[in-house]
């Protein structure tokens, strides 16, 4: 049976207010100021609020933009895209699908390799569960995404050797 990822009122409460304001209401964190910017540990980036799996550390990457990027999601159902015109621009926000809870942006600034994207999230949408508690926490589905020796970046190293 699927998981259900969905907001509730008792998670909602679990928040701090800074996840709240991300999160419900569509802030943004500062830039370089955030939990999950510079972090390079192997796991999952789930929705604070629903648990939902949404990114893998294997497709994060230093933006130089201060927030944590990445090049797509774990699956492309997991989060959802809407239009966002409030800083007088066209914008595209990601949200998940599960708790309709803003994560971020989407640009076409990434690295072209991956496909061009850059999936730039704030910190305070977002839970990491590192590879060795993904069982213990009910990710364990997601190993073998970790399994895996090398990572693109350590190929792409060898193959210009």
């Amino acid at each position: 049976m699927a998981q259900e990822y969905r907001k509730t009122p008792e998670a909602l409460a679990r928040l701090t207010p800074t996840q709240y304001r991300v999160t419900q209401e569509e802030g943004t964190e500062p830039a370089f100021r955030n939990q999950y910017w510079d972090a390079h540990d192997e796991g999952l980036y789930v929705d604070v609020v629903s648990g939902q799996p949404l990114f893998s550390s294997r497709d994060k990457y230093d933006s130089r933009s201060g927030w944590p990027s990445f090049t797509r999601p774990i699956a492309q159902d997991a989060v959802t895209e809407k239009v966002d015109r409030q800083l007088f621009m066209k914008r595209v926000e990601i949200r998940s699908s599960g708790a309709d809870s803003h994560l971020g942006h989407v640009f076409d600034d990434g690295p072209r390799e991956a496909g061009g994207l850059r999936y730039c999230m704030n910190s305070a949408a977002l839970r990491f569960v590192p590879v060795d508690e993904l069982d213990a926490q009910g990710y364990g589905e997601y190993r073998s995404l970790f399994e895996t020796t090398g990572t693109p970046e350590s190929s792409q190293k060898e193959d210009a050797s």
